[in-house]
């Protein structure tokens, strides 16, 4: 049974004269894929790491983002109950399985930690991106139970951990890293890429935050 897929493949194969078997294109598509070239790389975040880190404040905070920092990770628990105190919040927060969460000392704190994905009933959620773009504040998080998607849009208030030597300078950087981490042809399920709290303008140009997920991004970055 030919799919709607195979059909438009195999009319686009006829009106170039090609079978898709030939190997001089097989070659063509394997040596595009093995070197993974990079685009044009805007200059914009092309710095050195201080300057990095301030860039990356400064176009989080453009897009409606909270950013921090701290000293050192043993850091962020109180960051993190000190910044939902300020908001009149619940002290009660969701993570993943991540170990740099789970090796913080959230038992200094009064905040009651539940660990695994959002069912939607939480308020709070934290997460530890993956990396940070300086050119646009952007966070990058993976999917995995380390961090679930599930953080990234159904609590009120995501709060995402980042360390300042993971912040980098352009999306290019972030695909040579992923590959890096996960493997040649291996990628995450899903890649996030989150800059600023949700929001929409749909209706009447009126801008609207938590429209498709969390009404307030909070960034700690890692300063150590």
């Amino acid at each position: 049974m030919t799919s709607a897929r195979d059909e438009i493949l195999a009319n686009i194969r006829r009106s170039l004269g090609v079978t898709g078997r030939e190997a001089p294109r097989i070659a063509a598509v394997d040596e595009r894929i093995e070197r993974a070239p990079r685009g044009v790389v805007p200059k914009r975040g092309q710095l050195p790491p201080e300057e990095r880190v301030t860039l990356f404040k400064a176009m989080a905070e453009a897009a409606q983002a909270t950013v921090e920092a701290v000293p050192s990770a043993a850091d962020v628990p109180a960051a993190v109950a000190a910044y939902l105190r300020r908001h009149n919040l619940p002290a009660t927060l969701r993570r993943g399985a991540d170990a740099r969460l789970a090796a913080m000392p959230w038992g200094e704190t009064a905040l009651e930690i539940s660990v695994g994905p959002s069912d939607g009933h939480d308020l709070n959620g934290v997460s530890h991106a993956f990396a940070g773009v300086a050119e646009s504040g952007t966070l990058v998080l993976v999917s995995c139970e380390d961090n679930p998607t599930t953080l990234n849009f159904l609590p009120d208030n995501h709060i995402v951990v980042v360390s300042a030597k993971d912040v980098i300078g352009d999306y290019e950087e972030v695909w040579s890293r992923v590959r890096f981490k996960e493997g040649k042809g291996l990628m995450p399920r899903t890649v996030n890429m989150i800059t600023g709290p949700s929001r929409s303008g749909d209706i009447e140009q009126v801008l609207l935050l938590g429209a498709h997920g969390p009404r307030r991004l909070h960034i700690v970055v890692v300063d150590e």
